[in-house]
């Protein structure tokens, strides 16, 4: 006689997308600079970093509008049928769920001490006592907290646990899909196992791997009459290169030419994507490099500027190359500015003044003095920030 078993599936209830409330925004992730900007300034100081998920977060945010689901087929009520239940809480599908669980979070970690970074929405900072502070991270479900003390860490892990179902992933190995190895002298961050998946999916894991990402004299045209390709696949690739530039700075000039070819993509941008992948197969080792230990006590911020290998596109127009490069820096200024002000509420001291490099002597000589006013009369005010900082 055959032996009866019972398989047990997973089910999840989850809304339908088209009957929910729209244009509903939830600040409840940290960019991806702000992720490395904590790692290093940890790294830094040589604090631990642990890693907390919380399950099933949607589920714990609590609906402030009335919204009403019908029962579940197989789980109806006899005789009533017709009925419906009242929604209390978020489910997975609904517009508003991000929301109400970042509010949900927010306001817990409000409660017990913490400030929300105002230039920041995923930071949270708390002063422990004087020179001591705890930071999360805050990336929708997934949690990075690091600070000087680790006993401090460990009470707020167990008043998060008191609040929310969480699993304790311990001290960070791997976040967001980039992997965090720690070496002597630093903390390696790279994505090996990302590429390798990525490998996988294309069905390019037996490819032959090349030095370097691009081709000196690559060229790649718009109008030109090559024969079409798989819009969905080239996109896929794209994306997910795009993606791997979080730990893979020497790929982003690369992948920012292929991008272009988004809407209409053809033969020679997909050999340009799969040279890159090709790239990566023999440099999966490669990664930052965040060190430990600061040599002073105040830590500092370098930041590059170069037009010609910038990552996006620039939305104006310019007549030489010096007002590009004088306009490259003044976005770069910007983020600057921007780094400045998250690493004051880290509560953590930069050394001023704040160095930027440009390798045009004459956009340095523009921004040091306004020289030359028939070539630069016509550059909007605004980008007139780089001289004034």
């Amino acid at each position: 006689v055959p032996c009866a078993r019972c398989e047990s599936h997973e089910a999840r209830r989850a809304s339908r997308g088209l009957h929910t409330r729209k244009n509903t925004a939830a600040p409840t992730i940290a960019r991806i600079e702000t992720v490395r900007l904590v790692v290093a300034l940890a790294c830094s100081k040589d604090w631990p970093m642990y890693h907390l998920d919380v399950k099933s977060a949607f589920l714990n945010g609590p609906l402030e509008e009335l919204v009403y689901v019908t029962q579940p087929p197989g789980f109806e009520i006899k005789e009533k049928e017709d009925k419906v239940y009242r929604l209390h809480k978020a489910l997975y599908g609904l517009k508003q769920a991000p929301r109400a669980w970042n509010k949900r979070i927010d306001q817990f970690l409000i409660k017990i001490g913490f400030n929300k970074c105002s230039v920041e929405y995923g930071i949270y900072v708390k002063n422990v006592e004087s020179g001591n502070v705890v930071i999360i991270c805050l990336y929708v479900d997934d949690l990075l907290i690091t600070g000087r003390k680790a006993c401090e860490i460990e009470k707020l892990k167990c008043m998060l646990k008191s609040e929310f179902e969480m699993t304790d992933l311990g001290n960070l190995s791997f976040f967001l899909g980039m992997e965090f190895v720690k070496i002597q002298g630093g903390i390696v961050m790279h994505q090996q196992k990302y590429i390798s998946e990525l490998l996988d999916r294309f069905e390019i894991t037996d490819c032959k791997p090349i030095s370097n990402p691009s081709e000196t004299s690559l060229n790649l045209d718009e109008c030109s009459d090559e024969e079409k390709v798989n819009s969905t696949l080239f996109k896929q690739i794209v994306g997910s290169l795009r993606y791997l530039c979080n730990s893979r700075p020497d790929i982003c000039y690369s992948v920012s030419l292929i991008r272009k070819f988004m809407n209409n993509p053809k033969k020679s941008p997909m050999t340009a994507a799969k040279r890159i992948l090709r790239y990566v197969k023999g440099s999966m080792k490669l990664g930052l490099l965040f060190p430990t230990g600061m040599k002073r006590g105040i830590a500092e911020l370098v930041s590059y500027s170069d037009s010609d290998w910038c990552t996006k596109k620039q939305p104006v127009t310019t007549l030489s190359t010096c007002e590009a490069e004088y306009i490259a820096g003044t976005f770069a200024t910007c983020q600057v500015m921007w780094l400045d002000s998250v690493m004051k509420e880290l509560k953590c001291e930069l050394q001023k003044p704040l160095k930027l490099l440009i390798d045009n002597k004459s956009a340095i000589s523009l921004a040091k003095n306004p020289i030359s006013h028939g070539r630069s009369k016509h550059i909007e005010l605004v980008f007139i920030l780089l001289e004034s900082k």
